[in-house]
Parts: structure tokens; sequence; C-alpha cells
């Protein structure tokens, strides 16, 4: 007490206000779409996808730059120490040397077999095929969400069964109580009652595990940091009965195979293997391309008179005369020089250049018809893909089909017996109450009831589900409630 006292007041109006406002923020319920949307947001494995997608659309956009031709350019500076013959001048330099060249050339191919067209073509496929297995793994995602969604669903009316029946055995405990207290009833049917509501009590207990077990499921689904406060809206299911129209599984399919992007996906992988057998059929034939280029230097031993200084004469001995034995001398005119200049020698030294190339392949190890081998198997295990999803997605249509059928037939099995197991229990609940059935009974009959209502709950949450699959095939949005 004496540490109450001394804790600040304004500590117990925090955390009165904090309970005040957490009990005043109400959480939020998710609907089916915020859960889908969530997942579809946050899911991993569609991220990844998407970035496959973009990593296709870069290989596109590659594919038509290389149909444009090619421009490089060079640059280089060099000393030379030792002798060599200049490029530029076609003479000795013995002397230290700088040189430079400049070159810009540029090739395109004028065919090949049409290879570069067949590989943005291909390129354009693969973007496509790409963004509907996208698709398909959203619509995987989402479907999985619903089923989830309908298990949560389904084990909370479980849950609720299971209280019901205990709140009406526990209502007979206390009467059975009473009257073996009085001594009007026996005490061996007080012990069987007290067993059923200790066996309800389990039940319960095990309804609600089943029930958190499937709001954890659904949370990391999703991919939601798992939370205690989550919850699902109870919307108004749609009814269990057949369509208005019937459909077989066969114009469900027919629908199907027009819209379902697993199947477009296969369709367009193997018109991919055809453009790739195309390339691989270019590379055997002739390729002709068209290349050409511009090159300028600029070299050190490159000389020129320099008109800037005058020229100097200079007197040099020829020789002897024969009788006199005078000297002989002769006059040169020496003409001072300088290296030319950078911009000189590259107006002088430009040099252009243009021609076609045609390389005809004659052998290369039979690299060539390996390849159109191999394209070749791809486009067969691409038509075996795409057969292998159309027989996938009949099998499931008529299995989603067959499961529907099923369902709503048991499910009005289940309806007309948990009616009649209805009505047969209130009669037995009057004979055990006027004592004319023993507990044993009266437990098998309630014991009846309960499975009537857990295979009623059964049938319509697995025949709500299979028609949502249905009519998703059908080409209409994930919808379970009216």
């Amino acid at each position: 007490m004496r540490v109450l006292k001394i804790l600040n007041p304004g500590i117990y109006i925090l955390a009165f206000l904090l309970l005040f406002t957490s009990n005043a923020m109400p959480q939020k319920v998710w609907t089916l779409e915020d859960c889908i949307n969530y997942a579809l947001e946050n899911n991993l494995d569609i991220q990844k996808q998407v970035q496959t997608v973009e990593s296709y659309k870069a290989n596109l956009t590659q594919s038509a730059l290389g149909l444009l031709p090619n421009l490089n350019a060079n640059g280089t500076n060099y000393w030379n120490f030792g002798q060599t013959i200049d490029q530029y001048t076609n003479t000795f330099a013995t002397t230290t040397v700088r040189s430079n060249n400049f070159y810009i050339s540029s090739n395109m191919v004028l065919f090949n077999g049409l290879q570069k067209m067949n590989t943005v073509k291909q390129s354009q496929i693969l973007v496509l095929a790409g963004k509907y297995d996208l698709d398909v793994l959203k619509n995987n995602i989402s479907l999985s969400v619903a089923g989830y969604y309908l298990d949560i669903l389904f084990n909370s009316e479980l849950l609720d069964v299971a209280k019901q029946q205990l709140e009406i055995t526990r209502l007979q405990v206390d009467r059975i109580q009473k009257m073996v207290d009085a001594g009007s009833s026996a005490r061996g049917d007080l012990l069987n009652i007290q067993a059923q509501r200790a066996a309800e009590e389990l039940t319960q207990v095990q309804a609600a595990n089943t029930l958190s077990i499937s709001y954890l499921s659904l949370q990391q689904l999703i991919d939601m940091p798992v939370s205690k406060d989550f919850r699902v809206e109870k919307p108004v299911l749609k009814e269990v009965a057949a369509p208005k129209q019937p459909v077989t599984p066969e114009i469900i399919y027919e629908h199907a195979l027009k819209d379902r992007p697993e199947i477009r996906s296969a369709e367009l992988r193997v018109d991919a293997a055809q453009k790739r057998l195309a390339i691989a059929r270019g590379i055997i034939t002739p390729t002709l391309s068209v290349s050409g280029s511009w090159g300028t230097g600029y070299s050190g031993a490159a000389i020129e008179r320099d008109p800037n200084v005058n020229p100097t004469i200079s007197t040099y001995k020829m020789g002897i005369t024969q009788q006199s034995r005078d000297t002989v001398l002769g006059y040169q005119i020496n003409y001072p020089t300088r290296v030319k200049s950078f911009g000189d020698q590259l107006k002088t030294n430009n040099n252009e250049s243009v021609g076609f190339s045609l390389s005809i392949p004659i052998f290369n190890g039979w690299q060539g018809r390996t390849n159109i081998t191999q394209a070749k198997i791809s486009k067969y295990q691409a038509e075996l893909d795409l057969d292998i999803q159309k027989r996938n997605l009949r099998k499931l249509i008529e299995q989603s089909y067959a499961d529907a059928v099923a369902s709503l037939q048991k499910y009005n099995s289940s309806l007309e017996r948990l009616s009649a197991q209805t009505e047969s229990f209130k009669y037995t609940q009057q004979k055990f109450d006027v004592g004319l059935m023993t507990s044993f009974d009266y437990n098998n009959s309630k014991k009846d009831l309960t499975k009537s209502q857990s295979d009623l709950l059964q049938a319509k949450y697995d025949f709500i589900f299979k028609t949502t699959i249905l009519e998703f095939y059908m080409g209409n949005p994930i919808q379970i409630q009216q």
C-alpha cells in the first residue's frame, strides 16, 4: 500500500487513457478481398516473378537495339623509344617519337538468316508469357487464400456448434444434479451426463484450437505478421443450390481454354520455341554485313619546313683540284624544320573506308546442326507442356465439378438428416426430461445431432469452395458471398 501511495497519480491517468484508447480503437475486420490484395502485394514469389518479367523486357530492349548498326571509337597514345618505321612518314625513326591514333568504325549485319529479327520476336513472346505466368501465380495464391478463408469460417461455425451443444449439456447437468439431490433420479444418469459434458468441453477446446490454427495458417499464407487480434469478416455466403443455368465440365473446360493464363503461357512458349528453331536454322546461312570506318593520327616523326625561321647558307668541302690542289667549296641552303602540327596531321592523315563482308559457314564442328536438333527437341517439349497443362486443367475442372455435385447431394441429404435428427432429439429430450429415457441413450442422440450439424457444415463449405473454383475458371472473380 505504501508503494501505491508513492507512485505518481499521473501514471494511473495515463494507464486509464491507454486502456480506454485501446478499447476505443476497433480492430480491422479483414474481408476476403482484403486478404487477397494483401497477399498479392506482399508475396515474395510474386515479387520474384515481377522481376523475371522485367528481365524479359530488358532482353527485348536489347534484342531490338541489336538490329541497329554498332559504332565504336578508339584513341591511342604511344611513345616509341627504339628504331621503327613510322606508319605516317614511312621512314625509320630512331629517336623517341610520340604518336596518336584515332579511329571510328561501324558495322551492320544486312542478312544472317533473320536471326536478329527472330530473336526480337522470341523476346516479345517471352515477355507476354512471363506476364501470364505472373497471372497464374496470382490466381493460385488467390484461390489458396479463399480456401483458407473458408476454413476459418467453417471452423468458426463448428466452434459455435460445440458451444451450443456444451451449453445444452450443462443445463442438463444442473437439472439432473437437482433431481439426484431430490432422490428422483439415479446417480448413474448424473455421471453419464457429466462425462458427456467433459467430452464436449474437450471438443470445444479442440474446435477453438483448430480455429486458431486456421487463423495462423491464413496469416502465414498472405505473409502477414501473426497477430491474435486478426479477425475476418463473416459474410452471408452463397446459397447452396444447383445453378439456375446448368453447365457441364465440357462447357467450363472450353471456356477456360480461351482465358486461363497457364494455357496462354504454354501456347506462347510453343511459339517461342518455334522462333528458337528459326534462329538455329539461321546460324547455318551466309551472313552479309557492311562496315565503314574513319581514322586519322599524329606522329612526332612527321617533319616540315618552318616558315617562321629564315633559311641559312652553309659551305662544305666538295673536293680538291688535281693540278693546283685547291679546295673546292660548295654552298648549301639549310631550311629550318619543325614537327607538323597536331591539327594539320589530323587533316592530312585522314583515312576513310567502306566495305561489304560475306561469311559462308562450311564446317564448324557440326555445331549449327546440333543447335537445330536441340531447338527441335525444345519445341517438342514445349508442345508436350501445353498438352500437360490442358490435361491438368481438364482433370481439375472435372474433379471440382464432381466434388461440387457430390457436396450438393451431401448437403441436401445432411439437411434432411439434420431436420429429422433435430426433431428426434427434441422428442428424446422430452422423454429424458420425464425420466422415460436413460442418459446413455440421450447422449447418443445428442452425438448424432452434433454429427449431423458437422456434416452439413462440411458439405456446405466444400460446395462453396468447389463452385468458386468452377466460376473462376468461367472467368468470374473469386466470390464466396451473395
